[in-house]
């Protein structure tokens, strides 16, 4: 392999393990807002939880580019 392309495909690696990286980073700050918003709909603030569960739908929708999944807050009668 000449050596610039094997520069190429290093550097490409190097960028597909960052882009991994951070996609891991914001998957799990995602998991701990569903924690919040789960907490404080279950605490009776499901004004905040609401607000918050929007904020969630567009990270994950127009960040992140997914579906949407449903938490618990979304599933009962009380919001």
């Amino acid at each position: 392999m000449p050596q610039a392309r094997r520069r190429q495909s290093s550097s490409s690696n190097h960028n597909d393990n960052e882009t991994e990286r951070y996609r891991r980073a914001a998957e799990d700050a995602l998991q701990q807002l569903d924690w919040a918003i789960g907490y404080l709909h279950g605490i009776r603030k499901t004004e905040i939880s609401r607000a918050l569960a929007k904020n969630r739908t567009y990270i994950r929708r127009r960040l992140m580019g997914r579906d949407e999944e449903p938490v618990p807050t979304e599933q009962t009668d009380e919001t």
